[in-house]
């Protein structure tokens, strides 16, 4: 197993296979940003499939595709049928904006990728356009029903919650994800940069209440190996997440670390400890030092962000993070 300082399993690994993105969403990438990584900084399919197999070998046995968008990488669907095929990877999932998913959604099926997170925070094509630059949510929702017919175990939308904005919307995307038989997972908003920051962040602990209420909700465990706390209808009918980084933090159960396209290994999105693979991917490392290294950099895994009480100390381009 892979153990951090804190104690805490490290079983999920999110991996970021582009820093590229189709969509420029205002708490993700600010308007004027170009400082994309050059592609032969990117890790290439033998060295991320690498790395997918070293951290499967350490314990790890979920992975998450991201970016950017993990969809517009050439040949994507060949590097998730290298990935899937990893002895010891029990589940391997994908996030993803949508606008392409109309063509990739069923090779992703048949080539190995098992769960879909897709962001969607408005079901309006004027704040689609407002919100993300790009008057693609036509494209979402096809794409989303493509997914729907393609097999997959489980399809959870994700929704940014920024109540002057898209608040008003609770209901129409309640009563879509129900038609639909999607997860809804509520998200708070991470101060990660400028426009981040300026979208500001609500709780969303009233709404847990008012939901449990409204719907006669009660505590739900759903497939993921992510940070959401979901509750049901009492039918199972009906799921909703919620993740709650700024108003109820997680990390005591923090299970997850992130790998960028360039091969930097971050192990907290609020903290600045990170470790370098691509150097000894191509430095002639064997399997077991680059292990070694980073048993020994999760060892130095915080024990939390510092979101709430020093905003300002990390500023990320999420894309280039890893989603």
């Amino acid at each position: 197993m892979l153990i951090d300082g804190c104690g805490r399993q490290i079983d999920y690994l999110r991996l970021s296979v582009t820093d590229r993105c189709d969509l420029r969403c205002a708490y993700c990438m600010p308007p004027e940003f170009d400082d994309f990584e050059i592609s032969d900084q990117w890790m290439n399919f033998n060295e991320i499939v690498r790395i997918c197999r070293i951290f499967i070998d350490l314990g790890v046995s979920r992975v998450r595709l991201t970016g950017g968008e993990p969809l517009v990488r050439a040949r994507i669907v060949d590097l998730v049928h290298g990935i899937g095929q990893l002895p010891g990877l029990y589940d391997l999932s994908l996030s993803t904006n949508g606008t392409r998913l109309q063509e990739f959604a069923p090779k992703l099926q048949t080539s190995g990728v098992q769960r879909l997170n897709v962001s969607l925070d408005t079901l309006s094509p004027h704040r689609f356009l407002t919100l993300t630059r790009r008057d693609a949510l036509h494209n979402v929702l096809a794409g989303l029903e493509v997914a729907r017919k393609s097999g997959f175990r489980l399809i959870k939308i994700n929704m940014v919650w920024l109540p002057e904005f898209n608040g008003d919307e609770l209901d129409a995307m309640i009563k879509y994800c129900m038609e639909r038989n999607f997860v809804l997972r509520l998200i708070e908003n991470m101060p990660m940069g400028d426009a981040a920051r300026q979208l500001g962040s609500s709780s969303l602990q009233p709404l847990i209440s008012e939901l449990r209420e409204r719907f006669h909700l009660v505590d739900q465990i759903v497939a993921g190996a992510g940070p959401a706390r979901y509750l049901a209808t009492p039918d199972q009918s009906f799921s909703v997440g919620f993740i709650t980084p700024m108003s109820q933090h997680f990390c005591e159960a923090c299970n997850r670390v992130r790998v960028s396209v360039t091969g930097t290994l971050h192990l907290c999105l609020g903290q600045n400890h990170r470790l370098e693979l691509l150097p000894m991917l191509r430095g002639g490392s064997t399997d077991q030092e680059i292990a070694l290294q980073i048993r020994e950099a999760v060892m130095q895994k915080p024990l939390s962000h510092e979101f709430q009480t020093n905003p300002k100390k990390i500023v990320r381009i999420m894309a280039s993070t890893g989603g």
